[in-house]
Parts: structure tokens; C-alpha cells; sequence
């Protein structure tokens, strides 16, 4: 006699070539920020999740100030499905948000062409296949016709690359959403409960600019950045000293990821911009890392005569770490993963930041569990052929059916 649980992978395997055809069609819309120009999934997801019945409330982010935030157009989506009374609400959150495609693919980054098992594409991993896990394990939970309490809510928005203040910050913000519990976007084989923080800055270093027969004229503001990058970098021996006691999570680090600055080439560089980002473990303090790059930089501007810099805060993320009330929720997650891959699924934590953990600051106690391989690696993730594995996706996607089956049947 069938089981529930072998009832919702039965019609998981159904209707996966349904599942996979709507990862195909979520990945043709781009959703690369820059430049951010992301209401017009929102409004095909929306059409495509109306096709089998889920209604998605829109809710547009005012232009003004999508654009301040450096953005081009945002919609936020929520359908929410209510069943009876007495279980908790879990919301089940994926960005659609995603970084350019960059160079060297292999295949069309917006084809979702499908090649060895894998489907490829720019978010296809992280994290429109988890539109789709979230969608389909929850029309796999309805088709039982089983009595059930609580609600589920799907929140897709597009805004994570850049902190999430206008997708889940905003729908938290706005009281347009208070779940009890919460699932976001992540991979297979682990489930996470705790992740970095992150801060991003702008650097301005100014010099004068002179012509390059005559430089003792000007102040190379290149020559003074070198000073301030070598400073920056040379912290990044020191983080090594400094270990997070949560599995999955190593030591802080610092990345400078863009540079840019300069007029020509028979020119003294007046001026240098470099953007910085400094992951932070969950040990840290957010304040005081900033104070102390802040004065790192300051220490090693002063090095040089006739600079000057402006230091801009762009992003600041703080670290995700587990609420008490996560327990049923990665209970659930670690049997019936554990279950359908045939091996532990564990908890850890990683050293990716989300906004997941607007959620906790919330209250809400949150995991990240979807589909992916083991590694950001493994899935080509913000590089050429990003791809995920169908049989992970398929697999997932029973895992959060049967989860949601635990916790609301």
C-alpha cells in the first residue's frame, strides 16, 4: 500500500517534462543586474503560474526608488494557498535576480537547452530552478486531496544580488507577508541554517592629474590606491587567523572586484575607484569590521601626500544564524532528504550571503534547501554553462513535497 510520501514522488515523476519545460521558459527571460530590468519575469512567471491555477499578487516596487537602488524595474510576486485551520504558514522564497552571463558559455545562457542531464542557463542553479521546486512541490501536496492545516506561500522576487532590502526586506516591511516558517532557494546535499554577512564599499581615491612629462605637477591617485589595495590584501592573511566554529564556514576574507580609474595613458591618474566586498562570519560584528577597514584605508591614504578618499557603504548584509524555532522544519528537511538521496543530508552553514536573513531579523526561523549540486562550483554559478542537474531538481522537489506533507498533513 502507497504512502503518502510515495504518492507526491509519483506525481513529482508524472509531471516532471511539465516542471522542466517552465525552468526552460523562466530562464528565456533575462534577469541580469546590471541592469535590472526584472518586472517583465515577474509578469511571465506570473502567466505561467496562472496556466495551473496559482494566482500571483503583484506587487510593483515604486520606480523612484527601484532606481535609486540602482535598479531598472521590480515586481515582487506572492501566492499565497491557504488550507485549514491550526498549522503553521511556510513560505517558500526564490530570486529570479541573477548577474550577467559574462563570456565563454558553451550554450545560449537564455535557451534552457538541455544536454547530459542538465539544463543550462543563466539562473537555471541559482535560483529560477527553485521556482520551480517550490511550485511543483506544492501542487504535488495538493494533488493528494489529503486534509491539511496552515498555508504555504510562494515569495519570488529579484533583488537578492543586491540585499534583498526591496524583495523580502520590503514584503517583511510592508506587512504583506508574516510566515511562521520559511524555505529559501539553495542546493540538494545540505541544508543551511547559518551563512557570512557582507560588506561592499566604494573607495574614491583622489590625486591631481597632470601630464606624464611632468607628473611631480600632480598626485598619482593610482600610486596611492596601490598603497591602500596592498593594506586591504595584506588583512586577508590576518582573517586566516580568525576561524567560525559553524561547519561549512571558514575564516572572513576581503575581495576587490572592480577598479577602475585614469584619463590616458600620457596622464596622471587624478583619480582611482575601487569597490570592495568583505565577507564577514557570523562570529563578527558588523559594525566594527566596517570601523576597521574604514581605518585601514584612512592608515594607508595617509602614506601618500596629496590624497584624499571618500569611502561609500554599499551593501551591508548581515551574517544568517538559526532561530530556535527551525527545529521541525530541518527536522523534516534532513529525514526526507536523507530519504530520497539515500545518504545524510545535514545541516551546515555556508559562506554565501542571502537574504535569508531578513526573514530572521523578522523572526522567522528560516533554512535554505533546493536544487543544486554539492558545491556553488559544481554548478557553474555566476559563470559560464551554469547549469543544474535534472535528477537533482527532480529529487529536491520531492524533498520539499514530502517536507511540506510533515508539517502541514
Amino acid at each position: 500500500m502507497s504512502t503518502p510520501h510515495d504518492r507526491l514522488d509519483a506525481w513529482i515523476d508524472a509531471h516532471f517534462d511539465e516542471q522542466v519545460k517552465l525552468l526552460q521558459e523562466l530562464v528565456k527571460v533575462p534577469t541580469d543586474s546590471p541592469p535590472g530590468n526584472n518586472a517583465p519575469h515577474a509578469e511571465r512567471t506570473a502567466e505561467l503560474l496562472a496556466a495551473f491555477g496559482f494566482e500571483a499578487e503583484k506587487h510593483p516596487v515604486p520606480a523612484d526608488e527601484v532606481r535609486a537602488y540602482g535598479l531598472q524595474s521590480l515586481t515582487n510576486l506572492i501566492v499565497r494557498r491557504r488550507y485549514g485551520a491550526g498549522g503553521p504558514t511556510i513560505a517558500l522564497n526564490a530570486h529570479g535576480d541573477v548577474v550577467p552571463p559574462g563570456e565563454g558559455w558553451t550554450h545560449d545562457p537564455y535557451g534552457g537547452e538541455i544536454a547530459d542531464g542538465k539544463l543550462y542557463g543563466r539562473a537555471a542553479a541559482v535560483s529560477k530552478c527553485d521556482f520551480t521546486t517550490y511550485s511543483f512541490a506544492v501542487r504535488a501536496l495538493e494533488s493528494l486531496g489529503a486534509p491539511l492545516k496552515g498555508g504555504v506561500e510562494l515569495h519570488f522576487t529579484y533583488d537578492e544580488e543586491f540585499g534583498g532590502e526591496l524583495g523580502p526586506g520590503r514584503l517583511l516591511a510592508q506587512g504583506l507577508t508574516k510566515p511562521d516558517l520559511m524555505m529559501a532557494a539553495g542546493f540538494s546535499y545540505q541544508i543551511v541554517t547559518a551563512h557570512n554577512g557582507c560588506l561592499q564599499m566604494e573607495v574614491t581615491v583622489h590625486g591631481r592629474m597632470a601630464h606624464a612629462a611632468i607628473p611631480h605637477t600632480g598626485v598619482d591617485a593610482l600610486q596611492g590606491a596601490v598603497k591602500i589595495l596592498n593594506a586591504l590584501y595584506a588583512q586577508n592573511t590576518l582573517y586566516k587567523g580568525i576561524s567560525s566554529k559553524v561547519p561549512g564556514i571558514t575564516h572572513p576574507y576581503l575581495n576587490v572586484g572592480m577598479i577602475e580609474g585614469g584619463t590616458n595613458t600620457n596622464v596622471v591618474p587624478g583619480k582611482v575607484v575601487f569597490k570592495l566586498d568583505r565577507r564577514m562570519i557570523p562570529e563578527e560584528n558588523p559594525e566594527q569590521v566596517e570601523a576597521d577597514i574604514r581605518r585601514v584605508i584612512a592608515d594607508a591614504a595617509a602614506q601618500s601626500d596629496g590624497i584624499t578618499i571618500d569611502i561609500r557603504r554599499m551593501l551591508m548584509c548581515r551574517a544568517l544564524t538559526p532561530l530556535p524555532g527551525n527545529a521541525p522544519l530541518v527536522a523534516a528537511l534532513e529525514k526526507q532528504a536523507s530519504a530520497v538521496f539515500g545518504e545524510p543530508i545535514r545541516t551546515t552553514g555556508t559562506p554565501l550571503y542571502t537574504d535569508v536573513r531578513l526573514y530572521c531579523e523578522h523572526g522567522i526561523p528560516a533554512v535554505i534547501y533546493g536544487a543544486g549540486p554539492r558545491t556553488v562550483l559544481e554548478s557553474n554559478a555566476k559563470r559560464a554553462d551554469e547549469h543544474v542537474v535534472l535528477d537533482d531538481l527532480r529529487r529536491a522537489t520531492k524533498v520539499v513535497a514530502r517536507t511540506l506533507y510533515d508539517l502541514l498533513g
